[in-house]
Parts: structure tokens; C-alpha cells; sequence
């Protein structure tokens, strides 16, 4: 990452020397936390920007186009999502789109950084009540290890994680898979953000094959996130018979969505020509 005080900027560096940066008013906060470094920032034109050990989080203007797609389609496929867990998503903003279904009964978030949850509670305006919604119930945990040790099932779970590199590439494993499709009821779904299309090819393959080991059908899509390397990806896991290609409309119309389009449910799934070759082994 690098924050340029001088020029008022703050750029996400990915691999081979490209950036995503915005123009910033100020910086809010900087703290470490006990798992990692926070910082938060005040944009020219997108609201409050959260970062994580130098790497965006989102920015309150348009984070929806992270939030909505990481949510809906996988509700929206599910016949009757009642039951649904997220691992990490310790802003809020997976919490909200997930209790914006009314079949939802209880949604249990397991964030492992309470830091994060405070500071989205104090600075930013994303969850929109859900932390004090009487069908949540926020947990400070290892999402790893709550996975692997508690006997609850889900109709759906939801990895809202950094990026598929370093501590959180146990979010990613064959094991962890495993331990999620334990876990999930039939029909069940399990989706996951998956990074960059273009600059994290090599870790989307990896955690498409290591799915493709454990779930009875494996889906990926791609959507441009504000703030993000986009395209950026997405991975779904299926247990039964659920089919990801379809969503119920009729749930959608309620939902008002920004972003999401369900009527295009299709597009989702459109991947350059070479990452779709790579991923199907062709």
C-alpha cells in the first residue's frame, strides 16, 4: 500500500506494479489491532475508506457492488435460506444484504478482529442496524476454528475474507472446504470472494480446484467492484442438488438492489477467455 500525504492519495499496489488509488481528505485513524494493521480515511468523492493491512477493504460509496453480489445470487439460487453463517465480514455490510431476505432466521457472523467490528459501529455508516437486528448474532472468533469445532448446521455460508494470500489463505484450503460442506445442510451453498480475476489467477485456479475436491458442483463468477482489481471473482459450492444458474425472481423483486441485477443472472457468469480455459481444464 502507500499513502502519499504530500499528494493526498492512498493506492492499493497489487502485483506486477498495478494500483488502485482514490483522492483522500484526511486520514481518520490509524491503529494495529491484534491481527492487523487499520487504517481509515475520508475520500474526495466515495465516503470513508477502510483498509487492512494496506489493502481496501471498500469505500461507503458503492460498496454495495461487493456486498450485494457476494450475497443475493447464492440466496437467491437457495430454495429457502433460514439459517445462514459468515466467516469475517467484520464491517456489517454482509450481515446487512443477508437479513434483507425475510426467509432468514438467524444469521450468525463470526468476525475475528473486534476492532474492525467497533470501528464500523463508530465511523461507518454500511451495516445499517444489522449488528442490533434480534436474528444476528455476532461472535469474536477464529472462523477456521468455530467451523471445525461446532455441530451447527446452514443453509448457506458466506466467506466475506481478505484476500486469498497470507493468514487468509486457510479460508481457502481443502480442509477448511471440508469442514464447510460439514456443515451445511442439503440443499446447502457456500460462496466466497476469490480476488482479482487478472492478478490473482493463480489463487483463484488453486481454491477452484481444491472446491471442485469437495462440493458436489462448483460455480465461479466475476462482477467489477468499486475499489477493487476489477474483474473481481467469486466462488460458490453446492451441496444437493441446488442449481446456481437459476434464482428465484419473485423473492428478488422485494430487494430493491443497485448492483445485482438477478434478471441478468446470466452475466454473473461471463470469465475472460483464458481464466475460463484455465479453470476448466482446457
Amino acid at each position: 500500500m502507500s499513502y502519499n500525504e504530500e499528494e493526498m492519495a492512498f493506492i492499493e499496489w497489487y502485483p506486477m506494479g498495478y494500483g488502485v488509488g482514490f483522492k483522500v481528505m484526511r486520514r481518520l485513524l490509524e491503529l494495529q489491532t491484534k491481527y492487523q494493521r487499520l487504517e481509515l480515511y475520508e475520500t474526495e468523492g466515495f465516503g470513508k475508506l477502510l483498509v487492512l493491512d494496506g489493502t481496501i477493504q471498500l469505500v461507503e460509496v458503492g460498496e454495495e457492488s461487493y456486498h450485494e453480489v457476494l450475497v443475493h445470487p447464492a440466496l437467491l439460487a437457495h430454495p429457502n435460506p433460514r439459517n445462514v453463517l459468515i466467516i469475517g465480514g467484520g464491517d456489517g455490510g454482509t450481515l446487512r444484504e443477508v437479513l434483507r431476505h425475510k426467509t432468514v432466521e438467524r444469521a450468525t457472523m463470526v468476525e475475528i478482529d473486534e476492532i474492525v467490528v467497533e470501528v464500523a459501529r463508530l465511523y461507518l455508516d454500511i451495516a445499517g442496524g444489522a449488528f442490533d437486528d434480534p436474528r444476528a448474532k455476532v461472535i469474536i472468533g477464529d472462523g477456521v476454528k468455530y467451523l471445525k469445532e461446532n455441530d451447527g448446521k446452514f443453509d448457506a455460508i458466506i466467506v466475506d475474507s481478505t484476500d486469498p494470500v497470507g493468514p487468509a489463505k486457510l479460508l481457502f484450503s481443502e480442509e477448511f472446504y471440508r469442514n464447510a460442506y460439514a456443515r451445511l445442510n442439503n440443499p446447502g451453498i457456500y460462496v466466497t470472494q476469490a480476488g482479482s480475476v487478472y492478478l490473482f489467477t493463480n489463487e483463484l485456479l488453486d481454491a477452484y480446484r481444491a472446491m471442485k475436491k469437495v462440493f458436489d458442483r462448483v460455480y465461479y463468477f466475476s462482477f467489477p467492484v468499486i475499489g477493487y482489481a476489477s474483474p473481481w471473482s467469486f466462488l460458490v459450492g453446492v451441496k444437493g442438488s441446488l442449481d446456481f444458474t437459476k434464482v428465484d425472481l419473485e423473492r428478488a423483486k422485494g430487494l430493491e438492489l443497485y448492483y445485482y441485477d438477478p434478471e441478468r443472472h446470466e452475466t454473473l457468469f461471463q470469465m475472460p477467455r483464458y481464466v475460463r480455459k484455465l479453470l476448466e481444464g482446457q
